[in-house]
């Protein structure tokens, strides 16, 4: 449960064709790393568990595949910006080159 400096949550839908692999997680650790909040992440569609975004073996366990929904929760001072940064880097399917939909 978000606790009160729990400022942003999103929700988005992986949109690249291999869904989250090795690369994908890298670049989203490398960018939920440079925010201070603490970053977690859901698999909304399969009703996974909450994970830690900053971690790379724990990403690799969401199991996302083309579709999926992911749940992003950003917790302190800069919760809305990596919200928004990490919603928007799932919806550009990792920065446009990892296969995303054409």
């Amino acid at each position: 449960m978000p606790n009160a400096d729990c400022k942003a949550v999103r929700e988005v839908a992986v949109v690249n064709r291999e869904g989250v692999h090795a690369r994908p997680v890298m670049r989203f650790v490398d960018l939920a790393s440079q925010f201070q909040s603490t970053i977690t992440v859901t698999n909304v569609t399969k009703r996974g568990e909450e994970i830690d975004g900053k971690s790379a073996m724990q990403m690799m366990l969401l199991e996302a595949t083309k579709g999926s929904v992911l749940r992003i929760i950003a917790c302190g001072p800069d919760a809305a910006e990596a919200a928004d940064s990490l919603g928007t880097l799932i919806e550009s399917g990792f920065g446009g080159d990892l296969t995303a939909e054409e």
